[in-house]
């Protein structure tokens, strides 16, 4: 056997795990889950199932909220679990580099990175559980975007196991490598359906010695682009996130989880969570209170708040990261990962909720996110003492209004969620077609029987 006998998993109970994700939208079956422990055992275990046309789906920590890592209902695919690909290979700090397999959690590579003295900046609510091959395979964004970039943008090479069992090593740590296509970008982000990604080497940075938070008060979110503007003129790369949060959403929080609290006197239509960062130990926290100034004395901000220890910091980032917990006392939520032009960010908001108060009266809009990026996760809840039921029943109706008006913004309907099986049918939708042709000729290529990840993104 090539995983042997304990990398199998045929008990119901103990598969019941890996056949659902987190929000329990999506579930099926499979006849077992394999855990591999190597690259070689996962290029085996392929090789096996694309002889016999027998579908894989490829699981990191089953923290995706798209359904792209859960089997359908046929029970005829399996599950391969990549948790035991949870070696960290090699921290280069030379050159800046770390080179980890897939199974290792995010925030096990976050603190392997800064043992070293370096900073891996990638940092998203499911840190402590999601993993670094799905981070890949999703193209995962978070709060750092505007500064490091997407996931994308962090990974320098791959390991990749190729449908019909053949291995791509191409863990380089070169910056400049011009030889040909940069065969790593077209498996990141391709959620499992032309390779499963075993390893990869990643970028460092300088490890943050100081950094300075802010929570701040605004008047509404063309307030909040005026602030963006001047944060990043006066800030520059120090720039590390910036998140805007309505005002429903700190009523939510402060309602719901325990030791969140109103961080403002007053209350505001909206507010912004910003976070200066650098090398240098001193610095940012004068920067930050120079900037604040400034709004303040334009008209930009109406009021703020700057962290002054690491306990009123955490503080502020558990407001903003436990917002989709909060939301779930309040009833069901129809929830869109978007993204649009950074301009466009204010005139879309302001017409989406117009949407939903026409067409569903009392649905309280609870858009948040990772404006600097212009990452907006458009979450409705349902009106107070509503049925839950009935309004999930119309979740794609509100879809369609939303996606519709993101469409219009020239924007995307899946920022960094990634498409899995909830938004398939609505890429196809909204794709250039020429790009839906060459996806599905490179989809062909590389896995012609389609054992990978099917009925995935295309």
């Amino acid at each position: 056997m090539i995983v042997g006998t304990a990398g199998v998993i045929v008990d119901p109970g103990d598969m019941a795990a890996y056949l659902r994700e987190p929000r329990e939208a999506f579930f099926g079956r499979a006849p077992c889950v394999v855990k591999p422990r190597s690259a070689r055992e996962v290029t085996s275990v392929l090789s096996l199932c694309n002889e016999a046309g027998v579908g894989v789906v490829p699981q990191g920590g089953n923290t995706g909220l798209v359904g792209g890592q859960t089997p359908d209902e046929s029970g005829a695919q399996i599950v391969l679990s990549l948790q035991k690909l949870d070696k960290i290979r090699e921290i280069d700090p030379a050159s800046d580099t770390m080179t980890v397999e897939a199974g290792v959690i995010l925030a096990n590579v976050q603190a392997a990175a800064e043992a070293a003295g370096r900073y891996f900046p990638l940092s998203l609510g499911a840190e402590g559980s999601c993993t670094i091959g799905g981070n890949l395979a999703t193209n995962a964004g978070g709060v750092h975007v505007i500064a490091y970039g997407a996931t994308r943008d962090l990974a320098l090479g791959l390991e990749v196991a190729l449908a019909d069992g053949r291995l791509l090593s191409g863990l380089s740590k070169l910056r400049k490598d011009n030889t040909g296509y940069d065969l790593a970008h077209l498996f990141i982000g391709s959620e499992g359906t032309l390779g499963i990604i075993t390893a990869a080497t990643l970028k460092l940075f300088p490890l943050p010695r100081s950094r300075a938070t802010a929570f701040v008060g605004l008047a509404d979110p063309r307030a909040a682009l005026k602030l963006l503007t001047l944060a990043k003129a006066r800030a520059g790369s120090a720039l590390v996130a910036f998140e805007l949060i309505p005002r429903i959403g700190v009523e939510f929080t402060t309602r719901h989880i325990a030791g969140v609290r109103d961080p403002l006197a007053g209350a505001h239509g909206w507010y912004v969570l910003m976070e200066l960062a650098s090398p240098a130990e001193s610095g940012v926290e004068d920067q930050l209170t120079e900037l604040l100034g400034e709004a303040m004395e334009q008209g930009i901000a109406e009021d703020a708040a700057l962290a002054a220890t690491l306990e009123q910091r955490a503080g502020l980032w558990k407001l903003r990261e436990t917002m989709p917990e909060a939301q779930k006392p309040e009833g069901a939520s129809i929830k869109h990962d978007v993204s649009v032009p950074l301009e466009s960010i204010p005139d879309f908001l302001a017409e989406a909720s117009a949407l939903v108060a026409v067409h569903a009266p009392g649905a309280r809009p609870t858009p948040f996110g990772h404006m600097g990026d212009g990452n907006i996760h458009y979450n409705i809840s349902q009106p107070e003492g509503a049925d839950r039921v009935a309004f999930l029943a119309r979740r794609e109706e509100i879809n369609a209004l939303v996606h519709g008006l993101v469409t219009k913004y020239a924007g995307s309907v899946s920022a960094e969620h990634g498409i899995g099986a909830l938004k398939r049918d609505l890429l196809r939708k909204v794709k250039d077609p020429v790009a839906l042709e060459l996806m599905r000729a490179i989809k062909s290529a590389l896995d012609p029987k389609g054992v990978l990840n099917p009925g995935k993104l295309l």
